[in-house]
């Protein structure tokens, strides 16, 4: 959907649902539709009966497509008339997901025309402090739209809430030698992250309008959404956008390995390999083919796009931005779910098959492995297993992450697990998620911290909540916001604390809170140095 077809209202709308409003809703009890003014020009948005308004589909660069494909975003074109923005915009070109997939979101439109931005606030608010949410989905799938990263709940709560859509999969991070040459920075790949920067400048540029403080902004993002918080951390092109960062379960240091970043080389080397995938024979031909040609098989030895170190965005690696003590210092909250597994592993058969594939994947550190994780029945090597895995694609990369802003960061730094497993409806089951194992999953948080758990009741009656998952959430939600407004998420309850290297703590959030020590850092460092490998996601929640 363009900008434009968003002024427009079709002659069925007037003569079925606007007739029929008029008939059978009193005007004292219909909602004035609230409007702003940004620089593009006039947004109306709508009245939610929370008292939040609603301002959903926002456009905050150019449709990036025919000549704008992997090009950095574009300037919006000043709106011809008032813009309408009380529906969400289309998702960003990505697989459709199964209808009885844990979080499935209904319908899923998708259009290359798809940045984006929503944006939830209670009128009345001046200097309110502005949340923007980046989704997570390992950089393929998902978008502002789904209903677990709304905003309404905290919009009620005082917060200025924005999530948005970046370009995905490679249309969203393919590198290629000629893209290189044409840019003027002499890069190409990031573009996702180049969109992400574009938001921010939009909510810097605009955000006061809607009550916001362009001064007290918090970015915050959850897996592949964190790994995204970490770049725009390290990134000079976003210095002064943000001043608080929040991830959930998502980092790519360059000594975890699995998720790490590859240089600008490695990243044009897997676009040529691309571009013989989809037969074409230039960069030309490449623009013009149908969105859907352009899909990356998830299958080993396929192109692996992804996010690199392009030195635009990110000009040196994460971990010596870090280093260097040249990162964005801000206030940071991070933490993971207990019971993650992504990649690694995988599915174990039992004892034998744990040792068998630790000797694969490790080699002669294999035995140094299995002293860290010892499993002596098959029941202790699937728990071993999964261990692992939640320590070497998300503990590992997040202590790192929080031991580099600590090195020479002045801005404080706190950390949690999520310990507190979804309350299911009788009987559920779904085809990417088993209720009586899933435990604390990956994204299991997310409707915790946004208060969105209804979310998952929208489709689908899955799950019960209790008065105990509600209360976790309304502290969670109100200690996003008190870190949003103050840099610190203390209070409400939770007893968060600065973190110290030399005694690393971390708040265990469940139904009764409480510090606990964070994974034995022993574990954590045999996964540091471990070889570069393709990033191969399982059981993707987010």
């Amino acid at each position: 959907m363009t900008a434009k077809s968003r002024f427009r209202t079709s002659a069925f709308a007037l003569a079925n649902g606007m007739a029929l409003m008029t008939i059978t809703a009193p005007a004292a009890a219909q909602e004035i539709a609230p409007v702003v003014r940004i620089d593009a020009g006039q947004v109306e948005g709508k009245a939610l009966p929370s008292g939040v308004n609603a301002f959903l589909g926002i456009p905050y660069a150019a449709p990036p497509v025919r000549d704008l494909r992997w090009r950095d975003p574009a300037a919006v074109q000043p709106f011809a008339a008032t813009f309408h923005a009380d529906r969400y915009a289309p998702q960003c070109p990505q697989p459709s997901r199964n209808a009885m997939a844990n979080q499935y979101s209904g319908a899923e439109v998708t259009s290359e025309d798809c940045l984006y931005l929503n944006v939830w606030a209670k009128p009345g608010l001046t200097k309110a402090p502005v949340i923007v949410f980046i989704h997570g989905g390992a950089f393929f799938i998902g978008a502002g739209s789904m209903p677990i990263y709304g905003g309404e709940t905290v919009a009620q709560r005082g917060a200025v809430f924005v999530n948005l859509n970046y370009r995905l999969g490679v249309l969203g991070f393919l590198a290629h030698p000629d893209l290189s040459q044409e840019s003027p920075h002499q890069t190409s790949g990031n573009y996702g992250f180049l969109d992400q920067i574009a938001a921010l400048r939009w909510v810097h540029d605009n955000i006061a309008q809607f009550g916001g403080d362009p001064d007290n902004v918090t970015i915050a993002g959850q897996s592949a959404g964190s790994m995204a918080v970490l770049a725009l951390q390290a990134s000079p092109l976003a210095a002064g956008l943000f001043q608080r960062a929040v991830g959930m379960s998502g980092a790519a240091m360059r000594s975890t390995g699995p998720f790490a970043l590859r240089p600008l080389p490695q990243g044009e080397a897997e676009g040529l390999k691309f571009q013989q995938l989809v037969n074409a024979d230039s960069l030309a031909e490449m623009r013009n083919l149908p969105v859907d040609r352009l899909t990356l098989p998830r299958v080993p030895g396929a192109p692996a796009i992804g996010a690199i170190q392009d030195g635009h965005v990110l000009t040196a690696p994460i971990e010596t931005t870090f280093a260097e003590g040249k990162q964005n210092d801000v206030p940071l909250l991070l933490g993971f779910t207990r019971d993650e597994a992504l990649g690694g592993f995988g599915a174990i058969d039992g004892l034998a098959d744990y040792r068998e594939r630790a000797a694969e994947r490790f080699g002669e550190r294999a035995d140094l492995f299995l002293t860290l994780y010892p499993a002596q029945s098959d029941q202790e090597a699937r728990m071993q297993a999964r261990l692992a895995d939640r320590d070497s694609t998300m503990v590992a990369p997040m202590f790192q992450w929080a031991l580099a802003q600590g090195a020479r960061g002045r801005a404080p730094v706190y950390s949690y697990m999520y310990a507190h497993p979804h309350s299911y409806a009788p009987d559920v089951t779904f085809s990417d998620l088993d209720p009586a194992t899933a435990g604390a999953y990956h994204t299991s948080e997310v409707p915790f911290w946004l208060g969105t758990l209804d979310s998952f009741n929208q489709y689908r009656h899955t799950r019960a909540w209790t008065a105990d998952d509600q209360a976790l959430s309304t502290t969670m939600t109100e200690a996003l916001i008190a870190f949003a407004r103050n840099g610190n998420p203390a209070g409400a309850g939770l007893d968060f604390r600065s973190f110290d290297k030399t005694k690393p703590e971390l708040l265990k959030l469940d139904t009764v809170s409480r510090q606990a020590p964070w994974p034995d850092s022993r574990k954590l460092a045999f996964f540091y140095d471990m070889p570069l490998a393709p990033i191969v996601v399982r059981n993707v929640q987010d």
